[in-house]
């Protein structure tokens, strides 16, 4: 059965399915990275870390921030090889367990007023198993969508992967800020910061239930089906070596472009640190501050389909190059706005760099990465050169802390113009990258496939929007 056998038919509903299932698994997982991304900047100085140097207290935990990306391209070896091998289905219930139990771990940790350096120790190798789990979530929902989404439709599908991801950082921040506002600074600072991360059991048990409940993929099944087929012939290479042998290319093009990281790093990392850590004398309220990356993301969550149904019309490439650039310069404003103490200010300008032209990469990624490679090795290049690209920028919190430490001139103009240096690096590498999305399913990670005729591929879009089966 070929790949255009196998979609024929393949209902709508197993396409919203898809997209449903991976839109609430990511937005559970991430909510589980994006809590321990927040306790980082606002508490984990405090209560993990020796207290005689705010400013090393400062770097030390953001740099077990950074850790979790350091592991990023580990796990993306070892999960991408099982998405691949062993279906995009199994390697997503893999990664929500490892996950969710290394998170209720951070929970239950004592501090270092407790038992000293372990403290720091063990929280270390908690982010580890945490960076491990997440570098095959998104490679491995995004390949589940892309591949049971209809032609002509697979950036508006797509998209819902990094919908999700939004939603779980809105999730993350929401849960802190009842507790922040809400309760006393010892109490918070004591035992209320550990409730987050203990609501983690029930993202397990949400997440198996969600995701033992997805078809796997028909491209999936009809590579497996070929494999079967072919098992007298000698055994296929590993798809990570067929990866990194012909498609080596696009590799290093996702890398560079995913240092598009750098944006949420300002955004919801430094930025928190920034703003919030008495060490910088900037002030904000951690209950105030908590609401910039929240209202960001809420807007994120609107613009992000629009904006995946955009690429499906006009391309990959054009929302991803604009937004790669035109967020880099705004992070110079958001940056400023709060070394002014200018909540209102910090505020417009996280809506307009995070919320909105942020997302012309981030709606678009999660298409256009897995479109790049051929459906035996998608998951393992997707997921080792976009991990890779992200652990590149896993020191950046630290490193932007370590250039403009507390008490340091020009802090905003510092930072950002390192974090718009490497939004130009993605924007170029984005460039230099072909077009994707008027290619078939069959043909895509072939450099000399042909896409649909432009007037043929619309007509099999509109089709795919007003049918209940793929055209």
């Amino acid at each position: 059965m070929s790949s255009t056998t196998a979609q024929a038919g393949h209902g709508k509903s197993q396409s919203t399915k898809a997209a449903a299932s991976g839109w609430i698994g990511s937005a559970l997982e991430y909510y589980d990275f994006f809590i321990y991304a927040t306790a980082a900047s606002l508490i984990f100085p405090q209560i993990f870390f020796p207290q005689g140097d705010p400013t090393i207290a400062i770097v030390a935990s953001l740099a077990t921030y950074g850790v979790g990306y350091v592991a990023r391209p580990i796990g993306a070896l070892v999960l991408g090889h099982l998405g691949d091998t062993r279906g995009r289905k199994n390697v997503l219930l893999l990664c929500m367990f490892l996950m969710g139990f290394s998170t209720i771990a951070v929970g239950l940790l004592p501090t270092y007023a407790q038992i000293g350096l372990w403290a720091p120790v063990l929280l270390v190798l908690c982010r580890l198993v945490q960076g491990f789990a997440v570098a095959g979530e998104i490679s491995g929902a995004s390949s589940m969508i892309l591949e049971h989404a209809p032609f002509g439709r697979r950036g508006f599908y797509a998209s819902f992967t990094l919908q999700g991801v939004q939603a779980g950082q809105i999730l993350a921040a929401a849960v802190f800020l009842p507790l922040a506002h809400f309760m006393p600074t010892e109490a918070f600072q004591s035992w209320g910061w550990r409730i987050p991360f203990l609501l983690s059991f029930f993202v397990i048990v949400a997440g198996y239930i969600i995701r033992r409940e997805v078809d796997e993929t028909p491209a999936f099944r009809d590579e497996e089906q070929a494999h079967q087929a072919q098992q007298a012939r000698p055994a296929p290479r590993s798809p990570v070596l067929d990866a990194l042998q012909h498609h080596w290319r696009d590799m290093i093009r996702v890398v560079l472009m995913s240092l598009m990281n750098v944006i949420p790093v300002v955004a919801t990392i430094f930025g928190a640190a920034y703003a919030v850590q008495p060490a910088y004398g900037v002030g904000f309220a951690a209950d105030v501050y908590l609401w910039i990356p929240v209202l960001g993301n809420l807007l994120a969550v609107m613009v992000i389909p629009m904006v995946g149904n955009l690429s499906d019309r006009i391309g990959r490439k054009p929302p991803l190059i604009v937004g790669s650039l035109a967020a880099g310069l705004l992070a110079f404003g958001y940056l400023y706005a709060i070394s002014i103490h200018n909540v209102m200010l910090a505020v417009v300008m996280s809506l307009l760099m995070w919320g909105i032209v942020y997302q012309g990469y981030n709606a678009v990624f999660s298409s256009f990465y897995p479109e790049l490679f051929p459906t035996r090795a998608r998951v393992s290049a997707m997921a080792i050169s976009q991990n890779i690209g992200t652990a590149a920028t896993a020191m950046l919190p630290a490193l932007f802390a370590y250039m403009a430490p507390p008490g340091s001139a020009d802090i905003w103009l510092k930072v950002g113009a390192l974090a718009f240096g490497i939004t130009v690096i993605a924007a170029v590498a984005a460039m230099s990258a072909r077009e994707t999305f008027r290619l078939r399913m069959r043909d895509l990670g072939n450099d000399r496939a042909q896409p649909v005729p432009a007037q043929e591929y619309e007509r099999l879009r509109t089709q795919a929007m007003a049918s209940k089966s793929v055209a």
